[in-house]
């Protein structure tokens, strides 16, 4: 096993003496004490990072990491920090020499933006809810507005954040009277959060406050009994379900559900009808669901199917019967229902629509005359319409263009005609749609406003790439209108790939900056996505992983050989998993690459995979394997980015990360580009930026999260003037 507790890393920490923490911070500015250390990029050596031995063992076999010591799971250690702190200096001098640019695109960034913009109201009992900012502010505002049109602010990130750094506020849930909220904060970017309560009535905060917490939260219909869910201190794995009644104390939360399965996820919500309470277990195989009556909090509750190897589903309520999406005999998925009184055996199940081969049933919404699905056919996500009375005339929402998406929106309301639906490509910016079920005419409910933006300027198309096992790759493009696909282009193609996670091509105004200044702008559905179906998914999944790697690449291929770019101005980005992505085509086929960016990559994978105190690690055997197994270890091993770094040419790389990055701790691109820094034979620029202050999802505050992206896409058009 992985030796990795507090005490061993301690260990290797008190070996490194101040002495040769010193050493390293004269080494990472390039010999020179920093306050003389030049200016000059030209005259600065990458930081050098030391290299101690540890042993990782495992079943099959030791490995040696010298770079291990930068793992301090407290982000304290001084020689972490300051090799962290050199690594950004590196970064910052190497980026100066484009400061100008950058500034440039943050400024057309920003130039695209409605910075006093809202969200689509919401009728919740007698208040339409949603979100606005304010031009010039980091954070939004919660607001709520009458009738009359009295707007009232419900809470004010911008005042929370005072003070911090970073300021998250998530999943505001309101209590079924609508007199409290209850919201989440965090403000280290751990995603580890606190619960708070704010009464309406008098705008202020309850005293409640419960720590440690996942971002999940249910209402009882008393409207003072909230379900939450506690994390391990450690893992950071949501373990445990509280009760809460408003007033009590933290420590008086009872514990409802505990969960002993270290592979499951555990939320908290309630059904769309607020009728029930509703405990969600999931991994990657198989889930299982526990309801209560949300009119009786202090009731036992049921499951509505036990949990099954290999059995995945969802479960909706609306008039006393609960409409199922499972994969039970069906890899695409299908829908099923039962009634209530009949929950707690799938037996009872009926069938509601049939499984497809052709057509993964995405997501559903259930209404009292109406099911709408949410599918995925040929790569996109449209939807479908049936009538509860008659399902054999179905009705599709119909699209203008070749490629883009559409998904529900805030369906809340189970009594309505209205479906509420987001419809985007690349080229059209985020409508939302309110659709009549019955009559089939539609109404914009809000269309998002983008500044300085002529749609009529660009043109998206979906283009197949032969992958090499002969699997039709589905390619989302975006370019100017007269744009010439004769070989010259620089190109900057992005994926994913895993946990069945599908990138859908919605609009982004960032990346216009590339695409303006004759980029094409590609999204490659490979398989570990779910584009194509669930066979998709499973095809770029545990021994099948690599998949994902050489769809990438054969995608860079195609687009090459069919003119969309020249083949010495290919750029490639991912980010967390995708950033494994990046990290294995790194080594695999670095000629073929100009540039890649990995942004929070997951890179150290045998490893990580190998430690069960690290979050995420035993959720995801299903998904990556498990290294105590031989199979999958040598597997593993065989593709992992960081233990397979060698003494080749690569292209110029930009990592990032989050110094509290609890999804893919940042020790893992910290070794990785320490590991390449020692290995690569090439001059090529590798740069490496932690952000201290943030987590997996970068800076918090709008503005700043804009300039990381500006300062992303200026290293990647740096590197064509080169």
């Amino acid at each position: 096993m992985t030796h990795n507790n507090t005490t061993s890393r301690y260990y290797h920490y008190s070996r490194l003496t101040l002495a040769a923490v010193l050493t390293f911070t004269l080494l990472a500015c390039g010999g020179q004490p920093p306050e003389q250390a030049s200016d000059t990029f030209s005259q600065r050596q990458a930081p050098i990072a030391e290299r101690i031995d540890y042993v990782v063992e495992s079943p099959h076999g030791d490995r040696h990491d010298p770079y291990y010591w930068l793992r301090d799971d407290d982000r304290t250690a001084p020689e972490v920090i300051a090799y962290l702190e050199a690594e950004n200096e590196y970064y910052r001098a190497y980026a100066d020499r484009y400061e100008p640019l950058v500034q440039e695109i943050e400024e057309e960034m920003l130039s695209r933006i409605n910075q006093d913009d809202s969200s689509t109201p919401l009728r919740r009992g007698e208040h339409w809810y949603y979100t606005r900012y304010e031009e010039g502010k980091q954070y939004p505002l919660y607001v709520r507005e009458d009738d009359q049109g009295v707007v009232e602010v419900i809470i004010d990130v911008n005042e929370l954040a005072t003070g911090h750094a970073f300021m998250s506020v998530t999943n505001l849930s309101y209590s079924p009277d609508f007199r409290y909220v209850a919201y989440f904060v965090d403000t280290t970017g751990r995603r580890q959060y606190e619960l708070r309560v704010r009464d309406l009535h008098t705008g202020e905060d309850l005293p409640d406050r419960l720590t440690g917490l996942s971002r999940s939260v249910a209402w009882a219909q008393d409207n003072q009994t909230l379900f939450v869910v506690e994390n391990d201190p450690v893992t950071l794995l949501s373990t445990r379900v509280l009760k809460h009644r408003l007033g009590q104390a933290a420590e008086e939360a009872e514990v409802v559900y505990e969960e002993a399965d270290n592979t499951f996820y555990l939320y908290v919500g309630n059904s769309t009808d607020q009728q029930f309470i509703q405990i969600y277990l999931s991994q990657t195989v198989s889930s299982e669901i526990w309801v209560l009556d949300a009119h009786q909090p202090d009731g036992d509750f049921t499951v509505i199917a036990p949990r099954e190897r290999g059995l995945l589903y969802e479960a909706e309520h609306i008039n006393g019967r609960w409409i199922i999406g499972t994969d039970y005999q069906a890899p695409n998925f299908q829908l099923m229902q039962v009634t209530h009184d009949a929950i707690g055996d799938k037996s009872n199940w009926q069938p509601l629509v049939p499984h497809s081969d052709d057509v993964f049933i995405n997501d559903y919404a259930v209404f009292a005359d109406y099911l709408a699905i949410n599918e995925r056919s040929n790569g996109l996500l449209r939807i479908k319409l049936l009538p509860w009375d008659d399902f054999s005339n179905p009705r599709f929402i119909e699209a203008d263009e070749d490629a883009y998406m559409m998904r529900f929106e805030w369906n809340i309301d189970q009594f309505t005609d209205t479906l509420r639906y987001m419809y985007s490509s690349l080229t059209t910016p985020m409508v939302t749609y309110a659709y009549d079920m019955r009559s089939g005419e539609q109404t914009v409910l809000k269309a998002t406003e983008v500044p300085n933006y002529d749609a009529s300027l660009y043109v998206t198309k979906r283009t197949w790439a032969t992958a090499r096992d002969g699997s039709q790759i589905p390619v989302t493009l975006l370019h100017r209108h007269d744009f010439v696909a004769n070989g010259e282009a620089p190109l900057y193609q992005y994926a994913y790939g895993s946990y069945g996670s599908s990138m859908d091509p919605f609009f982004s105004s960032s990346v216009l900056s590339l695409v303006d200044r004759g980029f094409v702008y590609a999204i490659a559905h490979i398989r570990g996505g779910q584009e194509m179906g669930r066979h998709w998914y499973e095809d770029g999944k545990l021994l099948n992983k690599k998949n994902t790697f050489t769809d990438f690449i054969d995608v860079t291929d195609h687009l090459v050989n069919e003119g969309y770019a020249h083949s010495e101005k290919v750029i490639a980005g991912g980010g967390s998993a995708g950033g494994l992505l990046i990290g294995a085509v790194a080594n695999m086929a670095p000629e073929k690459y100009l540039g890649l960016h990995a942004a929070v990559p997951f890179v150290d994978v045998v490893t990580t995979m190998l430690d069960e105190t690290i979050p995420l690690t035993t959720n995801e055997f299903d998904e990556w394997g498990n290294p105590k197994q031989k199979e999958f270890y040598d597997y593993m091993l065989s593709y992992s980015p960081y233990d397979n770094v060698a003494a080749i040419d690569y292209p110029a790389i930009l990592v990032t990360t989050g110094l509290h990055d609890s999804q893919v701790q940042y020790f893992e691109p910290a070794k990785w580009v320490a590991k390449l820094r020692h290995y690569k034979t090439d001059d090529n620029v590798l740069l490496f930026r932690t952000n201290m202050t943030a987590g997996h999802g970068g800076s918090s505050g709008r503005f700043s999260a804009l300039r990381e992206r500006a300062e992303e896409y200026a290293f990647m058009l740096s590197l064509l003037a080169d």
